[in-house]
C-alpha cells in the first residue's frame, strides 16, 4: 500500500503467557516526544512506505522482546517518508527510514542517511548502496491488478485503451506514488518515452483521475468500481490471501507478446542524526537477519534480500509463479533519480494533469 496518510504505532512486548503483542498509539509524532524517547535510549522511530504493516507487527514485537527497546512506527507514502525527514533535517526525529526507489535515493541525495554499522554482507551488491547508506529489506514488482469478474479480461497494455473501460482504470500518480513512478518509468522501458506518453495520453480517457494512493485503488478494484489499477505483487497477493479481495495480479503484455515488470524493493536506511543512531543499526541488524528473513515470504508475500536465505513455502511459490516468463528490469535508479523532474514534467504534459 502507498498511501499519504500517516500513522504512528509503538512496539513493546507483553510478557504474558509468554504471548508477543504491538501495543499502538495514535498521534504524531513530535520533536519533544522523540527527543524524550532518545534520551533513554529505549526507543527506536521507524518512517516507513506502506505496505508491510502486519509483518512489521510481528516483528517489531519480537526485536522489542529480544532488546527491549520500544519500535515507534510512523507509515506514509513513499514521497512523504523523504519529504517529512526533509523537513525534520535541523532536528531529526527518525532513525530508520524505508522508502521505494527513487525515493530512497532521493533521500540519500539530499543527506538524509548515514553508513549503517550492520553487517550487509549477506546482502547482493545489486541490493544495496555500495557506501552502505541504504540496502533493500524485502524485494518487489511491480504489477497490476484486474477484477476477478472483468469479462473479458483486460491481459494487455492495449486492451486498456478500449472505450468500454472509460471510468474503470486508475492509477497511483507518477512522482508522488513509488508505483506510479514504476508504472510510467516501466513503459518508457519498455515502449520507448514517446510511445510511452502517447500511451499515456491515450489512456487518460479511461482513467479516474490522480490518486496519491496505491493502497486505495485495490478495494475499488474489489468493490468493482474499477476493473484495472497498478499496484506491485507484494501488496496485492498480501492483500488476496488476507482480505480475500477480489481482484487478481498480471502483468500486461506489450505489442511483443512479452511481460516486463521492474524491482521495486522497500529500502532501508539509517537516518543522518538519527537520535538513536545505535538502536536504528540494532532495528536494521535484526530485520536483515536471517531468521526475519525466512519470513518474508510466508508472512509478507515478499522476496528475501539475503543471499543465504531461499524459501519454499507456498506463498513464495506463488510470487514465483506470477513472474514465470516475465522480463525483470532493474533500473539504474541514480540515473532514473537524476532525470526525474523532467519525467514527471513530461508525463503531465502528456496527460494535462
Amino acid at each position: 500500500m502507498r498511501k499519504n496518510t500517516i500513522r504512528i504505532g509503538v512496539a513493546g512486548a507483553l510478557a504474558a503467557a509468554a504471548m508477543l503483542a504491538l501495543a499502538g498509539c495514535s498521534g504524531t509524532a513530535t520533536a519533544d516526544s522523540s527527543a524524550s524517547a532518545g534520551s533513554g535510549s529505549k526507543t527506536v522511530t521507524i518512517y516507513s512506505a506502506d505496505g508491510l504493516g502486519d509483518w512489521y507487527k510481528k516483528q517489531f514485537a519480537a526485536f522489542t522482546a529480544k532488546t527491549g527497546i520500544a519500535v515507534q512506527y510512523v507509515e506514509a507514502g513513499s514521497g512523504e517518508v523523504v519529504s517529512r525527514a526533509l523537513k525534520e533535517k535541523s532536528n531529526p526525529q527518525a532513525d530508520v527510514l524505508v522508502t521505494l526507489p527513487p525515493f530512497i535515493q532521493q533521500a540519500q541525495a539530499k543527506g538524509l542517511l548515514q553508513k549503517t554499522s550492520a553487517d550487509l554482507s549477506a546482502i547482493p551488491a545489486k541490493e544495496k548502496d555500495a557506501g552502505g547508506e541504504y540496502v533493500s529489506l524485502v524485494e518487489n514488482y511491480a504489477s497490476m491488478i484486474r477484477g476477478t469478474a472483468a469479462t473479458p479480461k483486460p491481459d494487455a497494455w492495449s486492451d486498456l485503451l478500449d472505450p468500454s473501460y472509460q471510468g474503470k482504470i486508475q492509477y497511483s500518480t507518477p512522482g508522488q506514488a513509488g508505483d506510479g513512478t514504476a508504472m510510467l518509468l516501466l513503459l518508457e522501458h519498455t515502449m520507448g518515452q514517446k510511445a510511452a506518453l502517447d500511451y499515456l495520453g491515450k489512456l487518460q480517457k479511461n482513467n479516474v483521475g490522480p490518486s496519491s494512493s496505491t493502497g486505495a485503488l485495490g478495494p475499488k478494484v474489489s468493490k468493482g468500481e474499477l476493473v484495472v489499477a497498478n499496484s506491485d505483487l507484494q501488496m496485492a497477493e498480501q492483500s488476496i490471501a488476507a482480505d480475500k479481495s477480489a481482484f487478481e495480479v498480471f502483468i500486461p503484455k506489450g505489442d511483443d507478446g512479452k511481460r516486463a515488470t521492474v524491482a521495486l524493493p522497500y529500502a532501508m536506511g539509517l537516518a543522518a542524526g538519527a537520535p538513536d543512531k545505535a538502536n536504528g543499526d540494532k532495528l536494521i541488524a535484526f530485520l536483515l537477519s536471517k531468521d526475519v528473513q525466512q519470513t518474508v515470504s510466508g508472512d509478507a508475500f515478499g522476496f528475501p534480500v539475503r543471499s543465504d536465505v531461499t524459501p519454499t513455502d507456498a506463498n513464495y511459490q506463488t510470487l514465483k509463479t506470477a513472474l514465470d516468463g516475465v522480463e525483470l528490469w532493474q533500473p539504474d535508479w541514480s540515473s532514473v533519480l537524476g532525470s526525474l523532474d523532467s519525467t514527471v514534467s513530461a508525463y503531465k504534459s502528456a496527460t494535462g494533469q
